[in-house]
């Protein structure tokens, strides 16, 4: 069974930061997940880490924790709307 996988982004508010922050994923597999999170500084990082499947949005948070940074590259192709902002490596 093949199931249909869409990129899924949402707004964070910050307790010191005026601003929202963007966090975005997409599933690289059903049990795989890549997130890209802005960061303070007007930068962005992308992580990616094997999860059960459960719940993409509810697991975003452990991937971000506990993920394996992408490299640059990586991070662009699969999450060219953060372009705007410097990778942070």
């Amino acid at each position: 069974m093949s199931k249909k996988f869409k990129d899924m982004t949402r707004e964070e508010r910050v307790a010191d930061s005026e601003r929202p922050r963007r966090i975005s994923w997409t599933a690289l597999d059903s049990t795989v997940l890549a997130v890209a999170r802005e960061g303070y500084a007007g930068d962005w990082a992308c992580y990616i880490r094997a999860v059960k499947g459960d719940c993409h949005e509810i697991e975003v948070e452990d991937v971000i924790a506990h993920g394996s940074k992408a490299s640059q590259k990586l991070a662009e192709f699969l999450f060219s709307n953060f372009k705007d902002l410097r990778y942070r490596w």
